[in-house]
């Protein structure tokens, strides 16, 4: 047992080391979070006892951290009468409440209203788990639900959550959650889904969304030869005919376990789109490609990484466009692929400083992992004792959506800038004569060259991603302080140093890259030891801008807390015997903790 406690020091010391060798600051009351996280699902009806008064103080907290930047009103949701796997206090934000931000957005909803919404609508969907408002950008309400409900589930709850739950015993709980005027309800054969869903519609329409972002891989959720959910896209009525619907098929949870046994790296994991209950195509309306330069024909062929990029590149779009919509993402039951986006769009938005604005590191890594996740019901136990880690992956991903690329911040400025002379491009600059650009390396004494990557396929480049900047080392130091320095980005000049002349602790240094094809293998760009996808990352040449810097913290606390309590709780329970140290360490080398090389920096 000593070399089990020592195995969990050393991965807990691995996972909290940054390159300045201070641990990452840690959120008080995560490492509780993650211990109940990992100890039992939530359930709203069960807050009660000891593990009660601990969802208490993660409510509260999460409470507390969403009042630093908004005002909000509550939902109330007590011993779950609304939804069983919803948090007992639904946030639902109505505007900034910063004094620079206070006069720009507000609120035209009625709390009172939407809660009858919701109540007339919770039955519209899968497990009663209706649209909710979770994340506000711009006045735009980002939101999360299930699926909708099939005939299966709006006649048989009780029996549908039988069938999911794997026969659990549990599976009959929320059958208490259905009322007198459900029953009422379901009676009414003839207009049972028009009600419904009518009310469901009502709710969308209430809360200005328009787009809606399915994640299933199949149109109906079937078993046992029944189609026990449904989904907008083949609603039979086209009740959903207004709204703009994305079909943007995702793995679910089950695929996650291929990820864990190939030691955690998502690089070169492909779905098997050729599984008999895989009938969903990708279907995204083109006026909302047109502006990503991605060749989504190739959907099929993307790795998990890449897949999971252009997605969250495609949500970020939608929530950057002029209109005022807002959005809505969903699986089937929500608890699984929906928080992994609403999770990654929260924190791409706060990197760049648009929401949560006063919120550090670990005060949104608290809040993402304690609402997205823990309060509206993932099944964190299930998934781990089936190696079905998509909660791990969540955070271990932050390193592939660094870049400037992801930034919202970039869009904005794109859009602030005055228009081009159509006649530039890169052609132009290929066109100079070698006089003129004085050597490969500079283009003379005055400019250097800053080149972007495109936010598009590999190879890919247009106009709009150069820019001329000083090269004097004054000037240039301005520029990298007013501008987001891009992790990709290169800059020629004269006075870079070569290797030889490198100081003594980056000689020898080289840049860790996969031989994958996926693009974002592109966006991990700092230098680390070996490929283990916990690696923190080491100090590297290239200053980091604000973004990657922010997100890498998130990270580093993430990996620092999961090891110390749930990576090692989940070795511990695998193991049937006394070995445990040999597992403890096998985990520690599985997601990266310790390197598999011995050399060092």
């Amino acid at each position: 047992m000593a070399g089990a406690r020592g195995a969990a020091a050393a991965a807990a010391s691995a996972g909290s080391s940054t390159s300045s060798g201070t641990p990452p600051p840690q959120e008080p009351g995560l490492g509780e979070l993650l211990e109940e996280f990992s100890r039992t699902q939530y359930r709203a009806k069960d807050c009660s006892g000891t593990g009660g008064s601990r969802v208490e103080r993660i409510e509260k907290r999460c409470l507390e951290l969403f009042g630093r930047d908004y005002c909000y009103s509550v939902i109330q949701n007590v011993n779950g009468d609304i939804c069983g796997h919803y948090p007992q206090h639904i946030v639902f934000l109505e505007y900034e409440s910063s004094e620079k931000e206070k006069d720009t957005f507000q609120s035209t909803v009625q709390v009172s209203k939407l809660q009858d919404l919701v109540n007339r609508s919770k039955m519209a969907r899968c497990r009663g788990r209706f649209v909710c408002p979770v994340i506000l950008f711009k006045g735009k309400h980002i939101c999360r639900s299930a699926t909708l409900a099939g005939w299966g589930e709006l006649y048989g709850r009780t029996g549908y959550n039988y069938i999911f739950s794997g026969g659990a015993d549990d599976a009959w709980a929320d059958s208490e959650d259905i009322t007198e005027e459900d029953c009422a309800l379901r009676s009414s054969d003839t207009h049972l889904f028009d009600k419904v869903r009518g009310y469901d519609i009502k709710l969308l329409r209430y809360l200005s969304v328009k787009y809606i972002c399915d994640l299933m891989v199949e149109n109906k959720k079937v078993k046992f030869g029944m189609n026990v959910t449904s989904s907008e896209k083949v609603d039979k009525a086209q009740r959903y005919a207004d709204f703009t619907l994305l079909s943007i098929p995702y793995p679910g949870c089950e695929f996650f376990k291929e990820y864990k046994d190939r030691d955690y790296i998502a690089e070169g994991l492909i779905f098997n789109w050729k599984q008999d209950y895989v009938d969903a195509p990708l279907s995204i309306p083109e006026f909302l490609t047109c502006s990503l330069n991605i060749d989504w024909s190739q959907y099929q062929s993307w790795d998990l990484v890449q897949q999971t990029q252009n997605y969250l590149k495609l949500l970020l779009s939608i929530i950057n466009s002029d209109d005022d919509s807002g959005l809505l993402v969903h699986c089937i039951s929500g608890w699984d692929r929906t928080p992994l986006f609403i999770s990654l769009l929260r924190l791409s938005l706060w990197a760049d400083g648009l929401i949560h604005t006063s919120l550090k590191p670990a005060e949104v890594l608290y809040l993402t992992v304690a609402y997205d996740w823990f309060l509206f019901g993932h099944m964190l136990v299930d998934r781990l004792s089936k190696g079905e880690e998509i909660f791990f992956f969540c955070f271990n991903f932050l390193k592939h959506i660094i870049s400037e690329e992801f930034s919202s911040l970039k869009t904005q400025r794109r859009k602030s800038l005055p228009a081009r002379d159509s006649g530039f491009n890169l052609d132009d600059i290929y066109a100079l004569r070698r006089k003129d650009r004085g050597s490969t390396t500079s283009l003379g004494s005055d400019f250097s060259l800053v080149m972007e990557s495109s936010p598009g396929a590999a190879g890919s480049f247009t106009y709009e991603t150069i820019e001329l900047v000083p090269a004097g080392a004054q000037t240039q130091a301005a520029w990298r302080k007013s501008h987001s320095s891009s992790p990709q980005s290169v800059l020629w000049n004269r006075t870079q140093p070569p290797e030889d002349r490198l100081p003594p602790c980056h000689q020898g240094l080289i840049e860790a890259k996969s031989s994958s094809s996926s693009s974002s293998n592109h966006s991990e760009n700092f230098f680390r030891i070996g490929s283990s996808p916990l690696e923190v990352p080491k100090a590297r040449l290239a200053a980091l801008s604000e973004r990657e810097t922010r997100l890498q913290e998130v990270r580093s606390a993430f990996l620092a807390a999961y090891s110390s309590t749930v990576g090692l709780r989940g070795a511990a329970a695998s193991s049937p015997s006394g070995a445990i140290g040999g597992l403890l360490e096998q985990f520690v080398r599985g997601v990266g903790l310790r390197g598999t090389s011995s050399s060092t920096l």
